[in-house]
Parts: structure tokens; C-alpha cells; sequence
């Protein structure tokens, strides 16, 4: 279902747009995924509307089940945010140790302090970062907007399953441009 209306208290989330996952392969060009969220982060920033900036710096302690990834052997800027999003003070900035953005972060409490409803998710991957994300804020009673060209995923079929058959189950999906035009109106 594309976007029916952006909502006055909406904020913009951008997941893992960072050094080191960014120079990963991925299934759509990485450039157009960071251009987008920066042009969305400036629309967002221009309205007073929270930008809240995701990264990844380690796995969440404790799993056995696989082995974790050991972080002290990527490079040492590997978490550090892509200058492109150009990172404001006003911006809240969440490090994770999980796939989603809401455990252990306090993401909830501060969207909630300033009143947030809805958020707009852009980043990578899609169906780690993005969706764990997503099923967190449906979980808290969020309105999720996916801006679908604003994300890719490893895998060029799984970032369309999950835009296709996971994404229209949690929210709504449209495109840059149009969250674009509902910012400006």
C-alpha cells in the first residue's frame, strides 16, 4: 500500500548507512540508498522532525547459537556513519548490538518523549537491520513507512520478499520521491 498521508510527528530512521556495511556488495547501488537518506534526513531536519542515525558496533552478548562476528578485527571506522548524512547535533544516534534499532537502545522512550507515531525507514540491510526494525516498531504500535528505494539488501530476492510479502503487513511502502513531496506540502 503506497504512503497515505505522512503524519505531523513522523521520524525518519536510517539503519546501518555506515562504512563498513556500506562497502559490502549489496543488491542495488549503495550510493543511490545513502543519497536518499540524506536527502530525506535534510527534508526531515528542515520540517523539525527527529532524524534518528543507526549504526552497528557489535553483537548482542551472550549468543551461542552461531558464531559472532569478532568486531575488533573490521576496520577501526567500520561503525562510523557515512559522511554523506552529513550527522547533526539535533540528530539521535542509536549503536546497536542486535539486528533491530529497539533493543537495549532506549529508540522508544526518546520517539515517544517527542511524541512520535510514525517513522520512515531507509538503510541496509533490508531484511536484517530494516526489517528487524520494523517489527520492533509494529510491536510498539508505530505507523512504518518503508521508503523502498532507500534500502538494499545482500541479496537482490530477499530485499523483494520482503518488500513485497513482509513490508505490506507492517506498513506502508512508497518511494523517495513521494515522502519527498509530503514533507514539502
Amino acid at each position: 500500500m503506497p504512503l497515505t498521508q505522512l503524519e505531523p510527528n513522523a521520524a525518519l530512521i536510517i539503519i546501518d548507512l555506515q562504512k563498513g556495511i556500506t562497502a559490502m556488495p549489496v543488491s542495488h547501488p549503495v550510493s543511490d540508498v545513502i543519497q536518499r537518506s540524506a536527502e530525506l534526513a535534510r527534508a526531515f531536519r528542515e520540517r523539525g522532525l527527529p532524524v534518528v542515525l543507526v549504526n552497528v558496533a557489535g553483537a548482542a552478548p551472550g549468543r551461542t547459537s552461531r558464531p559472532r562476528p569478532d568486531f575488533s578485527q573490521f576496520p577501526a571506522d567500520f561503525a562510523e556513519l557515512v559522511p554523506e548524512l552529513d550527522a547533526q547535533p539535533t540528530d539521535h544516534r542509536v549503536t546497536k548490538h542486535a539486528f533491530g534499532a529497539f533493543p537495549g537502545t532506549g529508540l522508544d522512550d526518546y520517539l515517544r518523549s517527542r511524541g512520535v507515531t510514525q517513522i520512515v525507514l531507509t538503510g541496509v540491510a533490508t531484511t536484517i537491520g530494516v526489517e528487524s526494525t520494523a517489527r520492533s516498531a509494529y510491536d510498539h504500535g508505530y505507523h512504518i513507512v518503508f521508503v523502498s528505494d532507500a534500502m538494499a539488501d545482500l541479496s537482490a530476492a530477499a530485499h523483494t520478499h520482503s518488500i513485497e510479502n513482509i513490508f505490506p503487513r507492517m506498513g506502508e511502502i512508497d518511494t523517495t520521491e513521494t515522502v519527498l513531496a509530503r514533507l514539502r506540502a
